[in-house]
């Protein structure tokens, strides 16, 4: 069986979390998230406690036991703590701001790049170069944070650009004559 799958998903006090035939649901503080049950996989709430158990003995459904498992972890980890995601502007005149559930970006273009978030996540920016995206869904809130990278990612020779903040460059060098 997968190591994963293994390990039981505590549900920590706020958080509500109920199993239909069809579909996984957790709420709390943070939100609500849904996820349609696996047919592979056996979703059992034992004192507080998840356990997933492959329903046979196949090997995709030891994967899958593994892979819901930490979907449904995701899941309670998002509505009670939140996850986030913090970008970094870099470059001469590059900056940020955000307006309600809008991003205002200046990075080099001729013209200012307007980002509308979506439902569910928040976007802020602390300093006029750094960008902060939370959310309660881990995906989107990582998907959200790539598309803004992506508007200009960072470049190999100055190094300019939108990186994650824990991102490193790598410069490389010019040619020479």
């Amino acid at each position: 069986m997968s190591r994963v799958g293994k390990m039981p998903v505590t549900v920590p006090a706020g958080v509500d979390v109920s199993i239909k035939d069809d579909q996984i649901s957790v709420k709390g503080a943070g939100g609500q998230l849904a996820i349609t049950a696996n047919a592979l996989v056996k979703v059992s709430n034992k004192d507080g406690k998840l356990s997933f158990e492959p329903v046979n003995e196949s090997r995709e459904a030891n994967a899958m036991s593994g892979t819901v498992r930490q979907l449904v972890n995701n899941m309670v980890l998002g509505v009670s703590k939140g996850f986030e995601k913090k970008l970094t502007l870099v470059g001469v005149g590059y900056k940020a701001q955000a307006q309600g559930t809008k991003l205002n970006l200046a990075v080099g273009y001729s013209h200012p790049v307007n980002k509308e978030m979506p439902a569910g996540i928040t976007v802020a920016t602390p300093a006029p170069t750094e960008i902060v995206i939370k959310g309660a869904d881990r995906q989107r809130v990582g998907q959200v944070a790539a598309e803004i990278r992506a508007i200009r990612p960072p470049e190999p020779y100055k190094g300019k650009g939108i990186r994650y903040s824990d991102e490193k460059i790598v410069i490389k060098e010019t040619k020479k004559k």
